[in-house]
């Protein structure tokens, strides 16, 4: 059900570098991981970038709206002064970077699929979903369900109509499902999708709850565990994976 890493560097390097960005990939390695998870959104000329955020202020400066810039003008700001003087000058990572980056290090990936807004969500999807199928066409020739699954990556997404698209651009690409608090549709969603795995919020989860979705033959990823002791109770009631921000206190696994 999970035949992935269970502990993956949340957007590439948890709190210690410049979150979706190389630094942060380089980081999670110095740590030890080879698992990471990291958000994908398009730019004003639909290009795939490393983001999480759809409006300036947090991780880039200034004011406005990441999808109203072009890759051009978005390479130009500093993505990671931000975080910390060392990385000062850090810009923002392209899908297509990441994705070769991992490849050259072994690094296996949660991509989280991140539209900018909802009628962005098909054409992210179906974008990403075209671009990850490219890079790993030699993968997916090769493709043994159950035998080589960490050789491609798992997209996931919040949005149904993202993670749709990317199915429909992307079908030899396993899927999972993300939802903050598991509503009683899940098993439906489920389905629909052709997922192999539910991601959650770990708070929000129950023992019960737990094994009701591993029994129907899913996996179960959360996030964000920063907490070693809370990291074991969940895995415990059979949680598979994992993402964390301290990545200094939790190690790959």
């Amino acid at each position: 059900m999970w035949p992935y890493p269970i502990v993956a560097a949340h957007r590439a390097g948890g709190t210690l570098a410049p979150e979706n960005t190389l630094a942060a990939f380089r980081c999670g390695m110095d740590y030890g991981f080879r698992a990471v998870e990291f958000d994908v959104m398009l730019t004003a000329d639909e290009q795939t970038i490393l983001m999480h955020d759809a409006q300036f202020g947090r991780t880039l400066p200034g004011v406005g709206k990441v999808a109203e810039h072009t890759l051009a003008q978005l390479q130009k700001l500093d993505a990671g002064g931000w975080h910390s003087p060392a990385f000062k000058g850090e810009t923002v990572c392209t899908l297509a970077q990441a994705l070769l980056f991992c490849k050259d290090h072994g690094i296996w990936m949660n991509i989280e699929i991140k539209p900018s807004s909802d009628a962005a969500a098909a054409r992210t999807g179906d974008l990403t979903g075209v671009e990850v199928a490219a890079f790993f066409a030699d993968a997916l020739a090769a493709y043994v369900p159950g035998q080589n699954d960490r050789s491609l990556p798992l997209f996931s997404s919040f949005s149904f109509d993202a993670l749709m698209a990317a199915k429909k651009a992307a079908p030899g690409i396993p899927r999972g499902f993300l939802m903050d608090q598991v509503t009683p549709d899940w098993r439906e969603r489920l389905q629909q999708l052709e997922a192999v795995a539910l991601h959650t919020n770990h708070q929000y989860l129950t023992p019960a709850l737990v094994q009701a979705i591993k029994q129907d033959g899913y996996g179960l990823f959360c996030y964000t565990v920063n907490d070693p002791v809370r990291a074991i109770e969940i895995l415990d009631w059979g949680v598979d994976g994992f993402c964390t921000d301290r990545i200094d206190l939790i190690g790959p696994q």
